[in-house]
């Protein structure tokens, strides 16, 4: 009967990985553990199944980029983007949507469709460093997003630097009331994140933050954000100024207000996080802190192609690309 990987690895002692990296020549291996590996190749007669290697080998040309939502513009802009940058290296990229369900960003991290893809651009909501920890697929992942853990290469951007010089500008505004809506304390790391920056701003101003001008919500999309705004109006002291964690939310605000007859931005100024293209073309339009979309994308699928094309490549890589703001008429107004 033909020696196997696995009676080679018994016999020398080490793991039927450390087998297969010194019969393809990859991976990291020891001078004294490569010889004494190929010494009990030679031993057992052992004799790689050509044709299984090279099945295993071969590349589907095809990424996956998993997402919480498809109908979310920021992330509808980075797919494309993702699209973009994937085709200089001839790959299709396969779109799927998690819905934010732990469930099935357990079933992505898993790797669910891992015989159809070459590599994973993942952005987690609700998984855990547990989670991570616990995970056997060994597809190359590159995340998108805060920072859950060390298992893998990363991008994203600061969600409390970008939340902190959202604030920062409505208070540049003289603007001593100012909501939040979406951002709470105890949630994922984006969502946490987004308050921190939102309070400490307030903090550092001398303002006191109050919990009565804090809505969380657990969807950030238009009518999240209008109802939480509509909420607002509803105090006895109105805010005089809006941080929307997300755009979509922000568009929500804007709504609302403007149904309810309140003059943006001269009564309550509104400012949001990702500078979607429909920012540029409400009425008010939005300002919005603008992530840079491209160099996420591109240095991510960058990360991913590292990680194809050599198993040495150190890890795992950290990149926290830049953002700026874009200053419209939801707080400078129409002639500002």
């Amino acid at each position: 009967m033909a020696a196997s990987l696995k009676d080679v690895a018994e016999r020398a002692g080490v793991s039927i990985k450390t087998v297969s990296n010194v019969v393809n020549g990859t991976g990291r291996v020891g001078a004294d553990t490569r010889a004494r590996v190929e010494d009990v190749i030679v031993e057992l007669g052992y004799r790689p199944n050509v044709s299984a290697r090279s099945l295993r080998h071969s590349r589907s040309g095809v990424i996956a980029l998993a997402v919480p939502e498809i109908g979310n513009p920021y992330f509808a802009e980075l797919a494309e983007l993702v699209v973009k940058a994937a085709e200089a290296y001839g790959w299709t990229v396969l779109v799927d949507q998690t819905e934010s369900d732990p469930d099935r960003e357990r079933l992505v991290l898993q790797g669910i469709r891992s015989h159809l893809i070459d590599g994973l651009l993942f952005v987690p909501r609700r998984l855990t460093a547990e989670d991570f920890a616990a995970r056997t697929d060994t597809t190359p992942m590159v995340l998108l997003g805060e920072r859950l853990t060390k298992i893998a290469d990363r991008v994203a951007i600061d969600s409390y630097a970008a939340a902190r010089a959202a604030t920062e500008h409505l208070i540049d505004l003289g603007r001593t009331r100012i909501a939040s809506i979406g951002a709470a304390e105890s949630a994922d790391a984006v969502t946490r994140g987004r308050f921190e920056g939102y309070r400490d701003a307030l903090l550092a101003a001398g303002l006191r933050p109050s919990s009565r001008l804090v809505i969380p919500r657990k969807r950030w999309r238009h009518e999240d954000g209008a109802e939480a705004a509509t909420r607002l109006l509803s105090l006895s002291k109105r805010p005089d100024a809006v941080f929307c964690s997300n755009d979509l939310l922000a568009h929500g605000a804007l709504r609302a207000f403007h149904d309810h007859g309140v003059d943006v931005p001269a009564e309550i100024a509104v400012v949001g996080i990702d500078d979607i293209a429909e920012s540029r073309f409400s009425r008010p339009s939005l300002s919005s802190i603008a992530p840079d979309k491209r160099h996420i994308a591109e240095t991510a699928v960058r990360l991913l192609a590292d990680r194809l094309k050599a198993d040495d490549t150190p890890g795992p890589r950290e990149f926290v690309t830049g953002f700026h703001l874009e200053v419209r008429e939801s707080t400078a107004g129409q002639h500002g």
